[in-house]
């Protein structure tokens, strides 16, 4: 029998093979495809009916897997057509490393299926009302957005549906945006049920993954906390996805294969028929559109839980303080800092930049120290010694020739959070001090941070937005914002939308415990309404404004955007082809098309970008008539084109 065979691979279209055996829609099979043996999967359509005859090859053998759902098939052609990717690079996101685990021995699963001591842990009236609305209709598909303030107890209220879930013998999906740093989490979901559910991420060995890959695939392992990638696992009976921060910015994947891994869920779960949570404290400008629809069902905890009291807000305009020379804390942060510490409260100065000064240039030549591959400054990171590129990862260092007189003479200008650690350590001495950021947290000890952390052992944390993103600290009382200027700057269509996220999130770090706290604001800003806009306690009249003008100037979620971007090495050459696709897409559609303009960061990796936008309705039309055009169009060797549906970066 002929069976198409598709393979994770840049292909759009499945392979036909001869086979000996009756396979079915999912199945997994080793098939020869060129000098090597590949594993695919037995897809549900033909390739397009061609008129040469080809010999066909027989498929090898079929694997001892449980198939792909017919369900999940779907979603992966679905996932291609919309994300304008091949249907063999969606294949891949769901495969090993291209590769299929057979079963394992039932003890491999052993860690998953063990039950230690549980918990107890009491619902608030509140809180038990929400859970009755999100457990109302769990036997089929079903948006359901659960937003509370933070510290309002939303995370226990979903472990509650998903209790309901796993008894039925459904396995359950909870996706987290910072899958590195939730070792409170995962402790907090082995407290309440029980057992141990299997982390899915980048840092997870092979070994554990193919223990993870093949329990999920036998419906052996009944809970996953994973990052964007463990929405493609193979889950034999998923009944129930998570979304926990549903507004973070990192659930979009910038690079390779690029998708929404929220969207994506939504979308999975339509084709599984099986209900989804939206979990926030600030929905994205989409989720609360679709919530103004209809589309969406809601639940809202307005309280935190027992009844802690949100922190106050204080703004100190620095147009009214000096600052020292070389200080970037006023007189009034500091005293309002020590009146914390004396009460045993933990103190936090955020600034949402990274190592020690973003720009450093030379006082002699006055040439700016600029990464040689891309077109930006080299970060200087005090503690490594090293100037980085957080684009393309180039190091170098500080001492370099002068062009004037001998050796450069480097100015730092801005701080990031080890200028400010400097400072802070002056300011403080004697007090325990730990940088919090992407640069200190993704290392083997963070886990012994964060304990010492809520143990009160460190007094004062100097922290980037990593700290916003779900921690429980019970003695942090006191945040001040170093800085609100620098971070509400630049042309981001998201940008207040992001800001408002962003802060709600800083402020519920603060007074989890129930003892009064207060968020400082640091600001040259003298439109002070703009930050009580962004700290009022409801942040829904921030959306609602947001979203009228949105709809005024025809933005998403009111349109479609979808960015091209055509990279290439030359930049000539990059510029007059992106001028070329752009008259060849444009005779087409009737979409508007914007652009080509240089990519606000023009050059990444030694590569020149021009972006090209479409502007179009919210259909699969769009994506449908754009894979043809670019499938007809053949760029010159060199060229490359990206293609980002609803982009949310325009870097």
């Amino acid at each position: 029998m002929k069976v198409p065979i598709l393979l994770p691979n840049i292909f759009n279209y499945p392979f036909t093979y001869n086979s000996n055996i009756n396979l079915k829609v999912g199945e997994f099979v080793e098939v020869p495809f060129g000098k090597t043996n590949l594993v695919g999967v037995v897809w549900d359509k033909f390739e397009e009916k061609s008129n040469k005859n080809y010999k066909l090859k027989n498929v090898i053998k079929r694997f001892d897997v449980p198939r792909l759902k017919k369900e999940t098939v779907k979603f992966l052609d679905w996932f291609s057509q919309y994300n304008l990717i091949p249907k063999g690079m969606a294949l891949k996101l769901i495969l090993l490393g291209s590769q299929v685990v057979e079963k394992l021995p039932d003890k491999d699963y052993l860690n998953y299926i063990s039950i230690k001591k549980k918990s107890k842990f009491n619902l608030s009236d509140n809180q038990k009302k929400n859970l009755e609305e999100i457990c109302k209709d769990i036997q089929k598909f079903r948006v359901h957005v659960l937003q509370g303030v933070t510290g309002s107890g939303k995370t226990i209220v979903y472990f509650e549906a998903i209790k309901k879930i796993i008894s039925n013998g459904d396995q359950v999906l909870i996706l987290l945006p910072e899958i590195g740093l939730t070792s409170q989490f995962e402790k907090k979901f082995t407290e309440f049920f029980g057992f141990e559910a299997a982390l899915w991420h980048s840092n997870v060995t092979k070994k554990n993954k193919k223990v993870i890959w093949s329990g999920i695939a036998n419906n052996k392992i009944k809970a996953v906390i994973g990052a964007r990638s463990s929405l493609f696992l193979p889950f034999k009976n998923l009944g129930l996805i998570i979304v926990d921060e549903e507004h973070d910015q990192s659930y979009k994947q910038d690079e390779g294969i690029i998708y929404n891994a929220r969207d994506m869920a939504i979308a999975r779960a339509n084709f599984e028929n099986i209900p989804i949570n939206l979990v926030t404290a600030v929905p994205s400008i989409e989720t609360f559109d679709n919530i103004k629809k209809g589309k969406y069902f809601i639940s809202k905890l307005n309280e935190r839980y027992k009844k802690a009291s949100q922190p106050n807000h204080e703004i100190i305009n620095l147009n009214k303080t000096k600052l020292d020379r070389y200080s970037w804390l006023s007189n009034d942060v500091i005293q309002k800092a020590n009146d914390h510490l004396k009460k045993k409260d933990q103190v936090l100065f955020f600034l949402n930049r990274r190592g020690f000064s973003p720009h450093v240039l030379c006082k002699k030549c006055l040439n700016s120290y600029s990464c040689p591959n891309c077109s930006i400054n080299l970060v200087f990171h005090k503690n490594k010694k090293i100037l980085l590129c957080h684009y393309c990862g180039f190091k170098d260092k500080l001492e370099r020739e002068c062009s004037k007189n001998n050796i450069c003479e480097p100015v730092f200008c801005g701080p990031g959070v080890e200028r400010i650690t400097e400072e802070v350590k002056k300011k403080f001495p004697g007090k325990n001090i730990s940088i919090f950021s992407s640069d200190t947290m993704n290392k083997k000890n963070s886990s012994e941070i964060l304990k010492k952390i809520s143990n009160n052992e460190i007094q004062i944390l100097v922290g980037t937005q990593l700290i916003s993103k779900g921690f429980h600290f019970p003695n942090l009382n006191c945040i001040i914002v170093v800085d609100i200027d620098l971070s509400s700057s630049g042309h981001d269509l998201r940008g207040t939308e992001k800001n408002l996220q962003l802060y709600h999130q800083l402020s519920g770090r603060a007074g989890r415990s129930g003892k009064p706290a207060t968020v400082y604001f640091q600001t040259y800003n003298t439109d002070l309404n703009s930050i009580k806009n962004l700290t009022n306690s409801d942040p829904d009249i921030f959306l609602g404004k947001e979203l009228e003008l949105r709809k005024k100037n025809n933005l998403p979620p009111f349109q479609r955007f979808i960015s091209l971007i055509i990279t290439g090495g030359d930049e000539k050459k990059t510029e007059l082809e992106s001028i070329k696709f752009k008259e060849f897409i444009e005779k087409q559609i009737n979409d508007k098309i914007l652009g080509p303009v240089n990519a606000p960061i023009f050059r990444i990796k030694r590569k020149y970008r021009v972006r090209l936008l479409i502007r179009g309705r919210k259909s699969l039309i769009l994506q449908s008539s754009l894979s043809k055009i670019i499938s007809k169009y053949k760029f010159p060797h060199g060229i490359k084109l990206t293609v980002d549906v609803d982009p949310i970066n325009f870097n």
